[in-house]
């Protein structure tokens, strides 16, 4: 019976929230916690952040090569954010027996992943409030004015896809949010068809 307590694997989750919600840090967060949890690295044309890592964070490519790569028929979905271009590989639904994976997409995203896996979980990370994300992106410090208010209809329009998902978590305390999520997944792995199904 220890197999079935450990939870059955290959679960997809997939991650969604509108830039400056605190999403990148709620997902660091349950892969150094929460046993059992790999990250689909997506690939983009954007340049790094501080502190992020070639292939852990993103796969860094230039737009020539994302380009011959999305001709190839290399990415299940890719959509262009801001300017830059993200896209998630196909690679990315060969789960592992012993690893739910976790996807950070955007709604375009989500409902292509949720198209092509009918069992993938789709949760969105909303912030408490408009005004709450309006001063988060703007404490950030990283945008102009344009950039921002750009973020926010976006963020307007991403939020009107919320009826696709199957979870909300809202982040206005970032431990209850942690917490939440964590619940989330722990509760998939316990389903009965998925316990049954392993």
């Amino acid at each position: 019976m220890k197999e079935l307590e450990a939870g059955p694997k290959g679960i997809l989750f997939v991650i969604s929230a509108p830039s400056g919600t605190g999403k990148t840090s709620l997902i660091r967060r349950l892969l150094e916690e929460v046993e059992g949890l790999a990250f689909s690295v997506s690939y983009t044309t954007r340049p790094p952040r501080p502190g992020e890592v070639q292939g852990k964070d993103y796969h860094f490519v230039s737009k020539e090569e994302f380009l011959r790569r999305a001709e190839e028929g290399f990415f299940l979905e890719w959509a262009e954010v801001h300017g830059d271009l993200y896209g998630t590989p196909w690679e990315s639904l060969r789960l592992s027996d012993d690893e739910d994976l976790i996807l950070d997409l955007d709604p375009q995203g989500a409902r292509r992943v949720k198209d092509l896996r009918g069992d993938a979980v789709l949760i969105f990370v909303v912030p408490p409030s408009m005004e709450e994300l309006e001063r988060r992106l703007r404490e950030r410090g990283k945008d102009p004015e344009e950039a921002i208010k750009e973020r926010l209809a976006d963020a307007q329009k991403e939020l009107d896809q919320i009826h696709l998902y199957d979870y909300i978590v809202i982040n206005d305390r970032f431990e209850e949010a942690f917490r939440r999520l964590s619940s989330i997944v722990l509760a998939e792995r316990c389903k009965r068809d998925r316990v049954l199904r392993r």
